[in-house]
């Protein structure tokens, strides 16, 4: 049987991507209960880092060791990687030693190469591409607070970037309305958005956008590697800061997202962000919960 891997969103059917939310829930209850569950008793977990973070970090490493394994921290200083070596070597080396792989990395073709050289389950922990996993924390943490988000509508306001074609796939996977406010230049790629169709749509005014919304989501407005840009795009996104007069578009009960770090006066305003309809931590909780998920089904196979 072929190895499967977790690139993308679409990697996954809809069904596996619900019963993959449910068990989240499931285990952060049994977390909390303080019971003791290790599926992955002496497996390990390789991390590849070629772009630092915290909570990808923290919440793979915690979630490996609640799940009675290890995990392997690896910096571009401590694989062959950053020193030229094939992609495909690296794959064919490590894939040999542990038993499941996550890569937080620049090009999503990089991580494709990854995974058809290895022998075991490779996650997708961010590329300039895509970043699933955030979503399946997202997702969590709706249905937490509100239920089901089929038929429900998410407005994204900000970078057309790897957050912003995530959520497009999740439009199509979990069956919800993307609205997508961003500025003109700063559009999502073409094809993913195509891919989508009715599911996705651009409406530049953020407020007309947050219009009958259930879910109001952003990014910082220049995210890592693209430091040397932010006076650009502070001009850029001056008017897609999602503010009380965005969230006052929405629907009353509507939440507000951050995948973080967030940039309180940039593009969220801190009554936003520290106000009554943020999940914000609840997000970057649902990380570990929604990964332990995803790393149960892998092993699995």
């Amino acid at each position: 049987m072929a190895t499967r891997h977790f690139l993308t969103l679409l990697d996954f059917t809809t069904e596996e991507l619900l019963q993959l939310t449910a068990r989240a829930i499931e285990l952060k209850a049994i977390l909390r209960s303080g019971e003791i569950y290790e599926p992955m008793k002496n497996r390990v977990l390789g991390m590849v880092f070629e772009k630092s973070s915290t909570r990808t970090r923290v919440s793979f490493e915690a979630g490996m060791a609640q799940f009675g394994g290890h995990a392997i921290f690896l910096s571009p200083r401590d694989t062959q990687l950053g020193r030229g070596e094939p992609v495909e070597d690296t794959a064919r080396v490590l894939s040999s030693m542990v038993d499941i792989i996550m890569i937080r990395t620049f090009e999503h073709e990089k991580i494709e190469r990854f995974a058809e050289f290895s022998r075991v389950p490779v996650i997708n922990a961010l590329t300039d591409m895509y970043h699933p996993c955030q979503l399946l924390a997202d997702m969590q943490t709706y249905v937490e607070h509100r239920g089901s988000i089929s038929g429900k509508t998410v407005t994204w306001v900000g970078d057309g970037n790897n957050m912003c074609h995530s959520y497009i796939n999740a439009a199509r996977q979990y069956g919800f309305k993307l609205n997508i406010a961003c500025p003109e230049g700063y559009d999502p790629d073409s094809a993913i958005l195509a891919a989508a169709g009715d599911s996705a749509e651009i409406i530049r005014d953020p407020a007309e956008a947050a219009e009958g919304s259930d879910i109001i989501t952003t990014d910082v407005w220049a995210s890592m590697g693209q430091e040397e840009e932010q006076a650009k795009r502070e001009k850029a996104f001056a008017s897609y800061q999602v503010d009380d007069r965005v969230m006052s578009a929405a629907n009353s009960d509507a939440l507000f997202m951050h995948c973080l770090p967030a940039h309180r006066g940039e593009e969220v305003a801190a009554s936003v962000i520290d106000g009554p309809q943020s999940v914000a931590w609840d997000q970057a909780e649902n990380r570990l919960h929604a990964q332990k998920a995803l790393l149960e089904l892998l092993a699995k196979g």
